[in-house]
């Protein structure tokens, strides 16, 4: 079987069913079948706003975002499909946060699910550090279908790669 890189930690029957697709040639009708549109977001004002939405709708006191955008250094630099950081300084007696998302530009492509999920788990990681069972079940909260997603992404990503 190929290494499947991006689902390497998933099941045996999740990579063999995934390689019977890549094999046979349809993993690309399945996924364009399956999500058939490409999200409209191409600037970064119009994903700063799309972020936002989402970060207002669930998670109000994680303070503003600073600076949202999409990166076309990210999965080589990173090694990461998204990123984010969280700046805090002292500014006389207050406490001033910077909060920012990067997205891999390569989700500019994407069916708008799959940018869902990558800002669904980077604004999860402004409330829980670590990837742990607290963090998913935030990511799951603001998305309840969050891990087929996921499989998803990680399966177009393979597909894109052919």
């Amino acid at each position: 079987m190929t290494t499947l890189k991006y689902i390497a930690h998933y099941s045996e029957q999740i990579q063999t069913q995934a390689a019977l697709l890549m094999s046979d040639g349809r993993l690309g009708a399945y996924l364009e079948n399956k999500y058939p549109s490409q999200h409209q977001l191409q600037s970064d004002k119009a994903l700063y706003q799309y972020i936002n939405e989402i970060k207002n709708q669930y998670m109000r006191n994680i303070g503003p975002l600073s600076n949202v955008s999409y990166s076309s250094k990210l999965k080589v630099l990173k090694h990461a499909l998204g990123m984010h950081t969280t700046q805090s300084r002292v500014q006389g007696s207050k406490l001033k946060s910077h909060n920012s998302i990067t997205v891999a530009s390569l989700f500019k492509e994407a069916p708008p699910e799959f940018l869902r999920m990558i800002v669904v788990h980077e604004l999860a990681h402004f409330k829980e550090h670590e990837h742990n069972k607290a963090f998913y079940q935030l990511c799951c909260h603001m998305e309840p279908d969050y891990h087929q997603f996921e499989l998803d992404t990680r399966l177009w990503l393979h597909w894109r790669e052919r």
